[in-house]
């Protein structure tokens, strides 16, 4: 089982949209995914329709450290996508782990009771620096952080989840090596001149870098995402072809893209994905 953390300390940037679409997709290609709401304000959780609604959340995972799978993963109507919805509305799980001792490393300890259920799970976390930012880090395989192709979201990325990483790298004395880093240019525009410098810029900057690296893929500003979150439904699904004379890929293939880079171990089961939902071989 792999953990991959959406995170950002700047809001805005896309985590939503990046983890439901690319759990849509993996578990289109026959993965079992699990997504993880850690966001006060539960975008994640309402994305997709539930035909399982869990009686428990993220509050009970941890707060009273609830591990039965019934309780906690609610059913999506995308089959092989469960979620742990987010229902910490009075924000109160922060606090609690702050003040915990176990506070940063407690979802790390948890997540293992998932192993035997799920091929991958995907963290959708706060735009904000917190305790459960950092704890869904440390949690984590591999940290997926888009940026937007903007100034501020680049000085954003450098001061807000580099520093971060900085920080947590410390916990290394504990024997917990801080994860990979990815950034993923996100809503691009082709003829945008200020989003190729600062995509080349990013690049360059991290050309010799042992563990952050920019992503060869990038996901377009295009109007396919959010009308896919209108219709309760992954991206991939609603648009299989580029529309005649627009520059930008179809969604359907800038998400095998995402999905391929990140996880080649599955390149073949990903370039199957037509659009459809059906049923795939299990991992």
């Amino acid at each position: 089982m792999q953990v991959i953390s959406v995170i950002s300390t700047k809001g805005g940037v896309g985590k939503t949209t990046t983890a439901a679409n690319l759990g849509g997709f993996l578990a289109d290609a026959g993965l079992r995914v699990l997504l993880i709401d850690l966001d006060i304000q539960p975008t994640l959780s309402s994305y997709y329709s539930l035909v399982y609604r869990a009686p428990a959340g993220i509050y009970e995972l941890l707060a009273t450290n609830e591990r039965t799978m019934a309780h906690l993963a609610s059913r999506t109507i995308v089959e092989r996508l469960d979620i742990v919805v987010s229902n910490d509305a009075r924000g109160q799980l922060n606090t609690l782990l702050l003040h915990a001792p176990d506070g940063r490393f407690r979802l790390r300890n948890l997540l293992p009771a998932f192993r035997p259920h799920y091929d991958l799970l995907l963290v959708d976390t706060q735009g904000a620096r917190s305790v459960l930012l950092e704890a869904a880090v440390l949690a984590s395989d591999l940290a997926l952080s888009p940026v937007t192709p903007e100034i501020l979201a680049a000085r954003e990325l450098r001061r807000g989840t580099l520093q971060l990483f900085e920080d947590i790298a410390s916990f290394r004395q504990l024997g917990i090596t801080p994860p990979p880093l990815r950034l993923l240019i996100n809503r691009t525009h082709a003829v945008s001149r200020d989003a190729r410098q600062i995509k080349g810029a990013l690049r360059k900057i991290f050309a010799e870098h042992e563990s952050i690296r920019v992503l060869q893929t990038d996901v377009p500003a295009i109007e396919v995402y959010p009308r896919a979150a209108t219709q309760g439904l992954p991206a991939h699904r609603v648009e299989i072809r580029r529309p005649t004379g627009r520059l930008a890929p179809a969604a359907l293939d800038s998400q095998r893209a995402l999905a391929t880079e990140l996880f080649p171990q599955w390149a073949e089961r990903f370039a199957r994905v037509d659009g459809r939902a059906r049923d795939a071989q299990p991992a």
